[in-house]
């Protein structure tokens, strides 16, 4: 069993950042950590991967350049620091975590309870 909690979304002009954090507790060993979002209608969608040794990781190309995705093996936490953001990196932000490293949410096996990310124009 993995329990994975977000923390550290909000309210943020455009060009703004913000920096997401998903603590995970159990047996994270092995396992590979994505961070997924869904704007209001429409679908999830994969944003970026990691593995918990730190590699393996990949993102989309909508968000590649801008957010990075890193772990603190330490404090059992990945985080995703989002910079010049845009207001179509508006959604509520969920961390996921499973056994294969994929870009498919359904194959993920946990997952947190989200965080919005709101970005003004």
């Amino acid at each position: 069993q993995v329990q994975l909690v977000e923390s550290g979304g909000g309210l943020v002009q455009a060009g703004g950042s913000l920096r997401l954090s998903c603590a995970a507790s159990g047996r994270t060993k092995s396992t590979y950590m994505g961070w997924f979002r869904q704007a209001p209608g429409k679908e999830r969608e994969f944003v970026a991967r990691i593995t918990w040794s730190g590699t393996m990781i990949y993102y989309s190309e909508s968000v590649k350049g801008r957010f990075t995705i890193a772990r603190d093996n330490a404090k059992n936490t990945v985080y995703l620091q989002m910079n010049s953001l845009k207001p179509e990196d508006t959604a509520v932000y969920y961390c996921a975590a499973g056994s294969l490293p994929t870009i498919v949410g359904r194959l993920y096996d946990y997952w947190g309870q989200g965080t919005q990310v709101t970005v003004s124009s």
